[in-house]
Order: C-alpha cells, then sequence, then structure tokens
C-alpha cells in the first residue's frame, strides 16, 4: 500500500510540474487595466450558491493597500446566466451593506474566508436560486459594465463519486495522532477532470490543497485506492513552518468534510495554470499565463458538479 502511496504522489508531481506551461513575461508592469471575472455554478450535495465576483485587475508591481482592495471591486454591473431554458439576472450583494451579525453567515453561505468579512466583497449571486443547474448543462454569463460586454460559457459534467474512505498509518515512523486519508475512485473511460477541498486543521473552512486538480491520464477507466491530502493554509503549517512530518496528514479524533468536484477541460486548464503559477513562485521562477475562458477579460466562469464527504479520523 505504501508503494501505491508514493506511486501516486510521484505521478501527480510528475503531472503538475512537467506539464508544457507557457512561459510568459509581460511587456511591461504597467499594462492597461482589465476586468477579472470569478464565478461558479455547482450542482450537487454541498453545492453553493451560482455567483459572480466582478474585480479590477492591478499592475504587477504595485503597493496593495486598503484604499487598493476596496477599489477593486466593480459594481452595478449587469449579470445575466443562461441555462438553456431562461436568463437569470444575479443580484449585487456587498458584504459590507450587511448587519455586522450577517456578514460571517453570508461569508460561510458563499465560502468566503471569515477573515475577508471586513473587506467590503461585493458579488452578483442567484439569490433566488432560479437557475437550472443539472449535470450535463450548458451556461452562459454575460457581463455588462457601462456598455462593455465580457462573455463566457462553462458545462457541469458528470458527478464521478467516491467511495470506501478509510484512514491509515502514514509513511514513515508510526504515529499514534496522525493518519492518512484513502478513497477509492472508479474512473469511468474518456478523459475526467477533478478537484478537492478538505477543511483545514481548524476544522472550520473547505479550502484548496496546493495541488488542487487532477486528470485521469494515469487511471483512465480504472479503479484504485488513492490519499487525499489535507489542506493547508498557504504560509501556514503551524509553529513550525519547516516541519513536512503533518504535511497532508490528518489528526485522529477529529471530524472534517471533503469536497470532490467534477469539472471540463476548459474549467481544469484554469487551475491547473494557476496551481502551476502559485507552486513555482521564486526569484529564478518564469512567468506563466494562466489560461482563461473569459471573451473580453480574464478570470475564470467555472461548473462543478460536487458531493461533500463528512468523515471522523478515528483514535488509533
Amino acid at each position: 500500500m505504501k508503494l501505491h502511496f508514493y506511486l501516486f504522489s510521484i505521478l501527480v508531481s510528475g503531472m503538475l510540474l512537467t506539464s508544457c506551461e507557457e512561459p510568459y513575461t509581460p511587456p511591461t508592469t504597467d499594462a492597461d487595466q482589465q476586468f477579472v471575472i470569478e464565478g461558479y455554478v455547482e450542482e450537487g450535495e454541498g453545492s453553493l450558491p451560482t455567483y459572480v465576483m466582478v474585480t479590477r485587475s492591478i499592475p504587477y508591481i504595485t503597493t496593495i493597500g486598503p484604499d487598493q482592495l476596496a477599489n477593486i471591486f466593480v459594481k452595478d454591473a449587469k449579470v445575466t446566466v443562461y441555462d438553456g431554458e431562461k436568463t437569470v439576472a444575479l443580484t449585487q450583494l456587498c458584504l459590507g451593506d450587511l448587519p455586522e451579525e450577517l456578514r460571517a453567515q453570508a461569508a460561510a453561505i458563499l465560502g468566503i474566508n471569515a477573515d475577508s468579512t471586513s473587506l467590503n466583497i461585493c458579488l452578483y449571486v442567484d439569490l433566488l436560486q432560479q437557475i437550472n443547474k443539472k449535470q450535463g448543462g450548458r451556461y452562459d454569463l454575460t457581463v455588462d459594465i457601462d456598455g462593455y460586454v465580457m462573455t463566457s460559457t462553462t458545462t457541469i459534467p458528470n458527478f464521478v463519486p467516491l467511495f470506501d474512505a478509510h484512514f491509515e498509518e502514514p509513511p514513515g515512523e508510526p504515529s499514534d495522532t496522525l493518519a492518512a486519508l484513502w478513497f477509492k475512485i472508479k474512473d469511468p473511460v474518456g478523459p475526467n477532470y477533478y478537484r478537492y477541498f478538505t477543511t483545514d486543521d481548524e476544522g472550520d473552512q473547505l479550502i484548496a490543497p496546493f495541488q488542487s486538480t487532477t486528470d485521469d491520464a494515469f487511471f483512465d477507466g480504472k479503479e484504485f485506492d488513492f490519499p487525499l491530502n489535507q489542506a493547508e493554509r498557504r504560509g501556514g503549517g503551524g509553529d513550525d513552518n519547516n516541519n513536512f512530518d503533518d504535511f497532508g496528514l490528518f489528526t485522529r479524533g477529529d471530524s472534517l468534510t471533503v469536497k470532490w468536484m467534477c469539472l471540463d477541460k476548459v474549467h481544469f486548464d484554469f487551475w491547473k495554470t494557476r496551481d502551476f503559477a502559485a507552486n513555482s513562485g521564486g526569484p529564478f521562477s518564469s512567468y506563466t499565463r494562466i489560461k482563461t475562458n473569459i471573451n473580453g477579460g480574464l478570470g475564470i466562469w467555472g461548473g462543478y458538479s460536487v458531493q461533500n464527504y463528512r468523515l471522523y479520523c478515528p483514535p488509533k
């Protein structure tokens, strides 16, 4: 089993680190400002309401302070989604307009970091759940900002479930307090794309691990066991940030949630390049152009089929 653990880790690392990413050197650090879209439409148990965030890009080299952050959110845009049957206008929702006692609740529903509620984040949300979300569906996004129109299309693929969740002794030295999480998957024949979140070590928020996406290039059409690492906040790692003994492992006695998601190829390509850029920083790293499916802008409009798995890591 440990051989499978190391083999899977090597394969995933190889896919992410040796993929043909396009190095990119910006022609200038003062490029024209662009609009950035981040929006999702999800179907399944544990899905979030459909929402879209519209922001303005900032120069590659700049000083970021409260004033700059407050001004990046675009308000009063016209944001609509066509679900194949009807066009739904999304409602603008700014956290700063809500009573303080409701901000944390709204942030939790939308999957926003609770630490960000002091910032007046503005979103466009399907508050009344009017969009018909279904596997195999296509969803067309239109964003109109004072006559400047951006468009995008995404799909929600068929869901591929996980099963047989179980915890095992981690590789290396035996541990009384830590365990590795394993799942099984029966991957359908043909290209499939996956992403996942887990709750962090405090167990209160779903976040993406450093390597959150994979395709099925190495296991197309197969059934097999594989490990899922616990996500950690970037820059986290407890009091000793150089201690990797517990990296990706779960604490025995804790409850946790895994959010497993299926996405289409275009959506996957965005996250693959984004994760590559985020994980390859350093003084000698090259720029990476993050792929987008936004016509007239940057960012992502992505569909997910999802399921939350709520688990308990038992004491040894």
